[in-house]
């Protein structure tokens, strides 16, 4: 017995209003992918450069404004 019914055919108002959308800017998804790959997107990490770069680290002072006079 299901506890929930299941409306075939329902769309929401969100998803029509997304539809729409996408009919009225076709390149709406290219916009949004490009914008992605700006923000989130990556090159990859070269791992010899990030060894050096771990290796390349200085200690820090426990506490940075103090100095050693």
């Amino acid at each position: 017995m299901a506890l929930s019914k299941q409306i075939n055919g329902y769309e929401s108002e969100i998803t029509k209003f997304i539809a729409e959308l996408k009919q009225k800017n076709p390149q709406l998804e290219a916009e949004q992918l490009a914008g992605r790959a700006l923000l989130w997107d990556k090159t990859p990490i070269d791992l010899d450069s990030q060894l050096r770069t771990q290796e390349s680290k200085v200690p820090q002072q426990p506490y940075v404004y103090q100095n050693e006079h």
